[in-house]
């Protein structure tokens, strides 16, 4: 298998599977305190990382590939907590598409300075795909965007960028160990949030599996999103990675039986037509 299967391989698993931990991080939330579920969710995840690591027998990387890793980890939980005061305080279908599409964007950018311009096919994809992540989490056109709701989305959106470019940096010798650095400092970073704000609520014993699950998830996205980073551009990797709502309101339709909108319907559409261009 080519580099560029691989890169559109993992670069999808990575969308499916963090697709389907944001479902189960949702579930968790809806019963319990978000950044309780967060927390716990990072260090499961965390620990998974270390065993894949050991596992595979992955040789640690230089220090430097660490600190790049650590640092993604930084920016990553500093998106999260933008992005989860935004749903709180803004308008969810305005602010989780505005993040995607952000966090998307940035990285193509990029790409464009660091590797060159992709084939124009690839281009038009791009665009659809962007398209196609803020249809697809049911974000309407009929509200003008408030300046508190730009500023949460571009925050979080920055933050998930600086995470791809950062994990894209620290990939070269290894996957997990820099991925496992990132979870230590985006834990660390989050229980001194939650012990400074004092927001810990200790989530109840039957929410634990769901939590565990959604960590780990995410964990298994955030590798996906590494390897397809690793055998091609940064760009690609971005874009079909932010791919990640048609997971979420597939799972959501299938499992709780929640109907899709006409917007949401054309975002499939329109991702499938994306993908259509990118793979030309």
């Amino acid at each position: 298998m080519d580099t560029q299967a691989l890169t559109l391989l993992f670069g999808l698993a990575s969308a499916f599977v963090w697709g389907a931990g944001d479902f189960s991080g949702g579930l968790a939330t809806r019963r319990g305190n978000v950044y309780s579920v967060v927390l716990i969710s990072q260090i499961a995840g965390g620990v998974f990382l270390a065993l894949l690591a050991l596992v595979f027998r992955e040789a640690i990387p230089p220090t430097g590939d660490m600190l790049f890793g650590a640092l993604a980890g930084v920016a990553g939980v500093f998106g999260l907590l933008a992005l989860y005061s935004g749903l709180a305080y803004g308008r969810m279908g305005i602010v989780a598409p505005l993040t995607a599409v952000i966090s998307a964007t940035m990285p193509i950018l990029y790409s464009l300075i660091t590797e060159g311009v992709p084939p124009i096919l690839q281009i038009a994809g791009f665009g659809l795909a962007l398209i196609a992540v803020w249809l697809l989490s049911g974000a309407s056109g009929d509200a003008v965007i408030r300046r508190a709701e730009l500023g949460y989305a571009f925050i979080a959106g920055t933050g998930f960028a600086l995470f791809f470019i950062l994990i894209d940096q620290a990939n070269e010798a290894a996957i997990y160990w820099p991925l496992t650095a990132a979870r230590v400092a985006s834990v660390t970073c989050l229980a001194v949030y939650i012990a400074v704000r004092r927001t810990w609520q200790r989530p109840k014993r039957d929410q634990l599996p769901l939590i565990v699950l959604a960590g780990l998830l995410d964990a298994l996205g955030n590798a996906f999103f590494a390897l397809s980073a690793r055998f091609g551009r940064l760009d690609l990797a971005a874009i079909l990675s932010s791919l990640y709502p048609a997971a979420t309101v597939l799972l959501a339709r299938i499992i709780l039986h929640e109907r899709l909108n006409s917007a949401q319907w054309l975002g499939v559409l329109t991702a499938l037509l994306a993908l259509i261009l990118i793979t030309i």
